[in-house]
């Protein structure tokens, strides 16, 4: 049942103050209707199915309603009953596949962030090689940094007697370093020729062409390797992340399926539900719709309610020898007639899909919340990879106010309080839109107030039952 405050802030619940005051003292969750009918039925020996679809079928054949919209499907057992032994087995096993699937989103979006972290640290090497080659203004410093990489994880630094680092260690070579960090060569054929200018002696001059000879060979193949390396990831978190979608399309049935299956707590605490009986409660909700061409706006809506009150006896169905409950006992039919605008009828059903618990939203918003924290760069490196995304929306830019703004908004007020105060004049077209309206308000009006009672008579009727 629909909370006041839910009811209010959909547009529901605007009646008179004698209205207001009886439905406080009578809640029923639901929008005022304009007609309402309610038939109690209890059989021992007469499923509750056929009470179900006599009613969809006698209003979408007999009376013209097109589409049914159904709100709510909800179930509840009694613990001891066989109904609800095999209804958990079936929750059991679609629990444990939408685990395994939540298990594998978990994992890919750990290695999600791995795989963002190593594609940041490529991209931070790259930008060195990039400056070095394209001889920006950091290109000395950034070539350096390279030539530190190199001296530190190739030759290993100071505990290797041939390094850069071994070497001037040496006596005579204690020059080399400097030189080495120095000397920076643009076109590796020139190599030679530009050490051999330097005014120092041969030794010195041949081994640092030597290092020098090694250092921009090691750079050409790293660059190639780590720009190739970097396509191959971006490809591959491409990959993931589609993974991941795909991951996301296939638990939705799972979740949605696990949500049907739970048995509403609110009816297992009911007095009508008793641990120890062989009982359950079904409550279903439908919206009907009657989509004519005469009805342009409002349309004639008729809300079916059932809640079944029902002893399952378990049989076996099919050639699988699977057991299947068939329902007997009390059901109680309300139907609320109305005449809503589409405006309406999506009020109603978002107010309806706020009171469930919305498990999807809730993976959703977990997984968003984890690519959000990876930031733009995530988004970045997927839409080099061939992803696209929606352009943000942007906001309407505002005109900066003038000065004589203020002035204007004077005079604009003492221009509209003139014309409160003459007559309005309504223009024709306005007036004949509003007499339209509610002629087609009063015809709907007629004809959902028809078809709600000719349905509960023929119902009563078909069944035997009293009729007057």
């Amino acid at each position: 049942m629909a909370d006041e405050k839910l009811l209010k802030r959909y547009g529901f619940g605007q009646e008179s103050a004698e209205e207001h005051l009886l439905h406080v003292q009578r809640p029923t969750g639901y929008p005022k209707p304009d007609f309402r009918n309610r038939i109690v039925v209890e059989s021992t020996g007469q499923p509750i199915e056929s009470a179900y679809f006599w009613i969809i079928d006698h209003l979408r054949y007999d009376w013209g309603y097109t589409t049914f919209t159904k709100i709510t499907d909800v179930f509840a057992a009694s613990e001891q009953s066989a109904f609800f032994g095999v209804s958990e087995q079936r929750l059991a096993s679609q629990q444990e596949k939408a685990a395994g699937y939540l298990r594998g989103i978990s994992e890919m979006i750990k290695a999600l962030f791995q795989i963002v972290r190593e594609l940041r640290i490529i991209d931070e090497r790259l930008q060195y090689y990039i400056d070095s080659y394209e001889d920006r203004p950091s290109a000395q410093s950034s070539e350096i940094t390279l030539k530190g990489v190199w001296v530190d994880q190739v030759e290993g630094g100071v505990k290797n007697a041939a390094s850069v680092y071994g070497l001037s260690q040496s006596v005579g070579f204690t020059i080399l370093p400097d030189l080495f960090f120095r000397v920076r060569i643009k076109n590796i054929d020139q190599l030679d020729s530009e050490v051999d200018r330097l005014e120092f002696n041969d030794k010195v001059k041949e081994v640092l062409k030597r290092k020098l000879r090694q250092f921009y060979e090691w750079k050409k193949r790293t660059y190639n390797e780590l720009s190739t390396r970097r396509k191959f990831i971006i490809k591959y978190l491409r990959q993931h992340y589609e993974t991941i979608k795909l991951y996301m399309g296939w638990i939705k049935p799972y979740l949605r399926n696990i949500r049907r299956l739970q048995l509403d707590q609110k009816k297992l605490e009911s007095a009508d539900m008793i641990a120890a009986f062989e009982g359950s409660m079904i409550e279903v909700e439908v919206l009907a719709k009657k989509e004519d061409p005469g009805y342009r706006k409002f349309k004639p809506y008729i809300l079916i309610h059932f809640m079944f009150r029902t002893r399952p006896a378990m049989q076996y169905v099919g050639e699988g020898y699977q057991r299947g409950p068939m329902h007997t006992g009390k059901f109680d039919l309300t139907m609320r007639a109305y005449v809503w605008s589409q405006h309406h009828e999506e009020n109603y059903i978002k107010m309806r899909e706020e009171e469930d618990l919305q498990l999807m939203s809730m993976i959703n918003d977990s997984i968003k919340e984890s690519m959000e924290a990876l930031g733009d760069e995530l988004k970045h490196y997927l839409m080099e990879g061939g992803e696209t995304f929606e352009p943000p929306r942007q906001a309407e830019k505002k005109p900066a106010p003038s000065l004589i703004e203020p002035f204007k908004a004077v005079f604009d007020g003492i221009g509209e309080i003139f014309e409160s105060m003459a007559p309005k004049k309504e223009g024709k077209k306005e007036h004949e839109d509003k007499v339209a309206i509610a002629d087609e308000i009063k015809k709907a009006n007629g004809t959902v107030k028809k078809d709600i009672y000719e349905t509960y008579k023929n119902y009563k009727k078909m069944h035997g039952m009293l009729t007057w």
